[in-house]
């Protein structure tokens, strides 16, 4: 009987270690659970969270866009509805381009339209060859006076020449009233060095060596080796050349006393922000509203930089990103 009674417990106790067990396992794994669970910024966000993103989003897109429409459609407004508007037009009704025709058809915005295009092309592609001659000469250890002309680039980050040093300079070089006063004094820029020598030194240096053994030349190399392995920042530091040059006015305005070499830049301030009236060429016609010609000059200044960024943007994280990692 003794023997019979005690046989049914021995299930009881299994039982009960086997839920001890469990118990210390799930106690065990609890803390290590906690210790990999994601931090608050990576949980999914709440209803709030998402509307709040959502609307900051649209407010700061019209921000943006709304102005940009406003410019273009009452460039494109007819005189009429100008009239009845006020003076901007968000939807134009009915559509006119007299105010390009005018402006365009010959005079001081077509002028300075080809003088912004000539300074911009001119000047990225000689800053583009300084910059990326400098660049890989500062980037190889072994170059003539590295450290001393590296450490004078870079003292140009803490000083800057004031302007009249720099206008003093120009005018003994003879620049003054010259479309070069709008590109030498800017032709190289410090940062965009230290970019592209950053990129020149990541680039193996088995892979020169290799070039160095079969017979190759440090121009040959540059040529043909560094230039096409560089396209990304190339791109990123000529669309900020070329950005800095189409959007120069201040270089014209103390440089340039003649106004029929004025770039579009400094047309589009004397014109359009301190309102002096512009003359455009309408022939016998009744000339295009005002607000109509100098929303057409915005639009003019601003498209070729809105053609041109779409094609470098896939550059423009590849390019700066790589740049500054080393260096």
């Amino acid at each position: 009987m003794t023997a019979g009674k005690t046989a049914p417990a021995a299930p009881a106790t299994d039982a009960a270690s086997d839920a001890t067990i469990a118990l210390e396992r799930h106690g065990s794994r609890a803390p290590r659970a906690a210790k990999y669970q994601r931090p608050p910024w990576q949980g999914r966000p709440s209803a709030f969270a998402v509307f709040a993103k959502g609307l900051t989003m649209v407010m700061v897109c019209a921000a943006i866009l709304v102005p940009l429409l406003i410019v273009v459609s009452t460039s494109l407004a007819s005189p009429e509805q100008l009239a009845r508007s006020g003076g901007y037009v968000i939807i134009p009704t009915d559509i006119s381009f007299r105010a390009y025709e005018a402006i365009l058809s010959g005079g001081v915005v077509t002028r300075s339209v080809l003088v912004s295009i000539g300074v911009t092309v001119v000047g990225t592609a000689l800053s583009l060859i300084s910059t990326t001659l400098i660049a890989y000469a500062l980037s190889r250890p072994g170059s003539l006076f590295h450290g001393p002309i590296l450490g004078f680039i870079l003292l140009t980050f803490l000083f800057s020449p004031g302007i009249i040093p720099v206008y003093l300079m120009v005018k003994e070089l003879g620049l003054l009233n010259q479309y070069a006063s709008l590109i030498l004094p800017v032709a190289v820029n410090a940062f965009n060095i230290v970019i592209v020598r950053g990129f020149f030194m990541n680039v193996p240096a088995e892979l020169l060596d290799a070039a160095r053994i079969d017979g190759a030349s440090e121009w040959r190399i540059f040529s043909r080796i560094m230039l096409p392995l560089s396209r990304a920042v190339i791109a990123v530091v000529g669309l900020f050349y070329a950005v800095s040059y189409w959007n120069a006015f201040f270089q014209a305005l103390l440089y340039l006393q003649d106004s029929a070499k004025w770039p579009l830049q400094l047309v589009l301030r004397t014109y359009v922000l301190q309102g002096a009236p512009l003359v455009v060429d309408t022939g016998s016609t009744t000339p295009p509203p005002a607000a109509s010609v100098q929303m057409a000059v915005i639009v003019i200044a601003v498209i070729p930089i809105l053609c041109v960024y779409p094609f470098l943007q896939r550059h423009m994280t590849k390019g700066v990103l790589t740049g500054a990692v080393k260096g």
